[in-house]
């Protein structure tokens, strides 16, 4: 009875525990940490892409297609199937590198003055593991107007 006693209250190998549970912490930790950074640079680059598309439909209008309105104030007049159909032309020549599953949701021009590009990509987490989805789907909106100064 005594012997076991003294084994009780030895502590003698009590920290490896621990530190097996730090470690696996640690390493849930990281593998968030990954996923959340591959989420955000993910988001980024298609908000990217999307303004840059956002930016062309915003252009695409024709010389005669620009009128006088308020006193001498040069305006252009979009319309949605212009804007749509630049911007579409512009997504096909640009690169889009690592974006997967990219999809033109919409490219309208609300106020015909504006383009509003809408666009979707799927991201997939870079380490699979239980804490994180295997998938999510992004979509990004960006508004570019034209201006004559």
């Amino acid at each position: 009875m005594h012997r076991w006693r003294r084994a009780l209250h030895d502590d003698r190998g009590s920290t490896l525990p621990l530190i097996i549970g730090y470690a696996g912490l640690a390493l849930v930790v990281v593998l968030l940490v990954t996923a959340a950074t591959a989420l955000y640079l993910e988001r980024a680059r298609l908000f990217t892409l999307a303004d840059g598309a956002a930016l062309v439909g915003a252009e695409s209008f024709d010389l005669g297609d620009v009128t006088v309105r308020e006193g001498e104030v040069l305006r252009p007049r979009l319309t949605d199937a212009r804007v749509r159909a630049d911007v579409s032309a512009y997504l096909a020549a640009a690169p889009t590198g690592s974006v997967e599953g990219l999809a033109l949701e919409s490219a309208t021009s609300p106020d015909g003055l504006s383009a509003r590009v809408t666009l979707s990509s799927y991201w997939r987490s870079p380490a699979l593991t239980v804490f994180v989805p295997d998938g999510l789907r992004l979509e990004v909106t960006a508004t570019a107007r034209s201006v004559f100064d």
